[in-house]
């Protein structure tokens, strides 16, 4: 009982306004404005490559781990790299309590994005017979957690020094109170207007990836997909700075080995 009570304490009103005549949102960031964006690299030593990504008060883990020989011979391809996703999210990552583990619905099919997505950037004709798995768990959740969830993925297989055609960034779009507006959170995802995902591979400026939650019309979906690529360039610009700051670290310690 305390939990829909909760739930419905927490339902969007119709009149709730997304956007005020200032041209604000309801955290105070304007309509193009991402949330703030931190990243970091090898947080689990016990992995091959390990990140978290965090946008606001959305924060994923991610694990990688291989290449390394297919335990299953059957699932082995014979020219190129089997690449597996297992996502799930914690019980207390949000208010609901209600637990999503990796065999939910929701989990299934946010990994089998996340891999389609992954195995367009990883260079898997260089690694057949072998697999790649990438376990990522949502620590918090308050919106972008799809963006999010790829980004980390992407953070820890460059940790992990899987090769790479490119850096791959994600971010998210909505269209509230007639104004597209960048990075959604979930107060924000509850409007129920429509909402596009979009990742795309930064240098080569090609999109591997495009969902759209919820119909809308031509008009509405074009400058919200155009916003959400906007956005892919900030969270590239945030993920290569962690990038650089783990290349610089692992320069300054082999360095001081050979001292």
């Amino acid at each position: 009982r305390r939990s829909s009570a909760l739930r419905r304490s927490r339902r969007v009103t119709p009149t709730m306004e997304f956007v005020n005549l200032e041209g604000l949102r309801l955290d105070g960031r304007r309509p193009k404005e991402t949330r703030r964006m931190r990243c970091a690299m090898t947080v689990l030593p016990a992995a091959d490559g390990s990140a978290t990504f965090e946008a606001g008060n959305t924060k994923v883990l991610a694990a990688a781990y291989g290449p390394r020989e297919a335990p299953l011979r059957s699932e082995a391809m014979h020219d190129r790299c089997v690449v597996k996703v297992e996502f799930s999210q914690a019980a207390f990552s949000s208010d609901v309590r209600r637990r999503r583990g990796k065999g939910d619905r929701r989990s299934l099919e946010l990994g089998r994005v996340i891999t389609r997505a992954l195995e367009t950037v990883v260079m898997t004709e260089l690694m057949p017979r072998s697999q790649i798995d990438v376990n990522l768990v949502v620590l918090q959740s308050d919106g972008g957690v799809r963006a999010a969830a790829m980004n980390a993925a992407v953070l820890a297989l460059a940790d992990a020094g899987v090769p790479l055609r490119d850096t791959m960034a994600a971010c998210s779009a909505g269209y509230l109170d007639g104004t597209p507006v960048l990075d959604i959170n979930h107060l924000e995802e509850s409007g129920g207007g429509p909402e596009v995902h979009v990742a795309k591979l930064v240098n080569v400026d090609r999109v591997v990836l495009t969902q759209s939650d919820n119909k809308c019309s031509v008009d509405v979906f074009e400058p919200t997909h155009a916003l959400a690529m906007e956005g892919c360039k900030v969270v590239a610009k945030v993920m290569r700075e962690a990038m650089l700051r783990r290349t610089r670290d692992l320069a300054a310690t082999r360095a001081a080995e050979r001292l």
